[in-house]
């Protein structure tokens, strides 16, 4: 299934930039970054589970913010891109 997972990390102190980098370092090992704060992830449920636990013990409630917008299987449909930075494939052959 396709998420987008979006994050908006607190940085005005150094536990919120050591938790911004932790947030980014953890989706990056399973999501493509699309923008900035925004990453696709193109995963069984049972690994997103696995992503979206360590997410959350990552983050401070209190201070950021995580949004998961699940868009299914059929996500082809769903997403439009324009402009520069051309998409990727999801499904294709991932380089190490």
């Amino acid at each position: 299934m396709m998420v987008l997972i979006s994050y908006d990390v607190e940085t005005t102190s150094k536990e919120g930039r050591v938790r911004l980098r932790q947030i980014a370092k953890a989706l990056e090992n399973y999501a493509q970054r699309v923008q900035n704060s925004v990453f696709e992830a193109n995963l069984d449920y049972g690994t997103f589970l696995q992503l979206k636990d360590s997410l959350l013990k990552i983050m401070c409630e209190e201070k950021d913010s995580l949004r998961f917008y699940y868009l299914g299987n059929d996500w082809k449909r769903k997403v439009e891109h324009f402009g520069v930075k051309e998409g990727y494939d999801s499904e294709g052959l991932i380089v190490f």
